[in-house]
């Protein structure tokens, strides 16, 4: 049977001798009491950090700890309170003991590892736990894991936001593009909600720092940005682009479903989603069909071929060439006689 001393050496919690422990090997149970070792009386206060040499109580905390091959370990620990001047009476401050659950601090960085790879019901069934409380560790996993990192500098960061339903409405994210990662969280979609972002989450040089914003087209997000990020520039992600361009297709199906009569419409009828569609996309059959309707209506396709040539413009990797390219495809709007796609660079803010 090992002794204390070699409890104490297995156990490893830097400080701190077992003087006590109960092996129950039906229930594949370890137990072990610890107390601090001699010489380590100094006390640091979990509120301010000052130590102190004189206790003011003790008492006795059960911790859950990682197991010992097929036993489960539980360390009961004795806990020192102190009489702070500033923080008033305060447990003292246990490197081993992050929170107030009955865990260490090396248990729950082993379920928040184990939460990387496993789904939390997962981790649950391997741990023993309910899975609400493996969400919780996991959660303060995370925290730790947060506050001790180097952030990377937000150069580049998209906003958007996610759609919770009628009664919670709209929830507005802030990432880092060049990291992949989510910074902020904020409740509704308004200008009030990302200014709380840079007010609380950015300093005056972090905000100076953004260069670019990548944003749909929703008013308060740019009027935010450009209140709080004047050195950043505002650039409209492809998918709102291209929406723009997809309505402005369906507006020209339309005019010419209500300016065709009589069997010209049944042609033009039933074909929204089909234009909408990237060529590419679509299989023989649909692709048939559409060049049946190109060959009796030139406006359609004019304006199908336009919304399929501008897709290309995310292609470039030089500023200049996309430029050129984007203002070559306008110029040909200049002859067309297509009204909504006219108006879609002014839809977009494009000049």
């Amino acid at each position: 049977m090992p002794t204390d001393n070699e409890f104490t050496r297995i156990l490893d919690w830097p400080g701190y001798q077992v003087y006590q422990h109960e092996i129950d090997e039906k229930a594949k149970r370890l137990r072990l009491w610890i107390r601090r070792k001699r010489g380590n009386r100094r006390i640091e206060c979990s509120g301010c950090g000052r130590k102190f040499s004189d206790l003011y109580d003790t008492s006795e905390r059960a911790v859950r700890d990682l197991p010992w091959s097929a036993f489960r370990a539980t360390v009961f620990i004795e806990i020192y309170r102190v009489n702070c001047p500033d923080c008033g009476v305060k447990r003292e401050k246990v490197p081993l003991l992050p929170s107030k659950a009955p865990f260490s601090k090396r248990f729950e960085d082993a379920v928040g590892l184990a939460c990387e790879m496993a789904s939390a019901r997962q981790v649950a069934r391997q741990f023993g736990l309910p899975a609400s409380t493996v969400r919780a560790i996991d959660l303060r996993y995370l925290e730790r894991w947060d506050s001790g990192r180097r952030k990377p500098a937000l150069r580049q960061m998209g906003v958007d936001e996610i759609y919770l339903g009628k009664k919670q409405k709209f929830l507005s994210v802030v990432c880092n593009l060049e990291t992949g990662e989510p910074l902020w969280f904020g409740q509704e979609r308004k200008k009030e909600s990302l200014d709380g972002f840079f007010q609380t989450e950015l300093s005056a040089q972090q905000r100076r720092g953004i260069q670019a914003a990548c944003v749909d087209m929703w008013k308060p997000y740019r009027l935010s940005i450009e209140q709080w990020a004047p050195n950043c520039q505002i650039i409209y992600d492809k998918f709102h682009i291209m929406q723009h361009a997809n309505k402005a297709v369906d507006e020209v199906r339309r005019a010419e479903f209500f300016r065709k009569g009589g069997r010209m419409r049944n042609v033009i009828k039933g074909k929204r989603w089909l234009l909408l569609s990237r060529w590419i996309n679509l299989d023989t059959g649909k692709k048939q069909q559409l060049n049946g309707l190109f060959a009796l209506n030139r406006r359609v396709l004019k304006a199908y071929l336009l919304k399929e040539s501008l897709d290309r413009l995310w292609s470039y990797r030089y500023e200049g060439a996309m430029v050129r390219y984007l203002q070559n495809w306008m110029d040909q709007l200049r002859w067309q006689r297509l009204q909504p796609l006219k108006n879609w660079p002014r839809c977009c803010s494009i000049t």
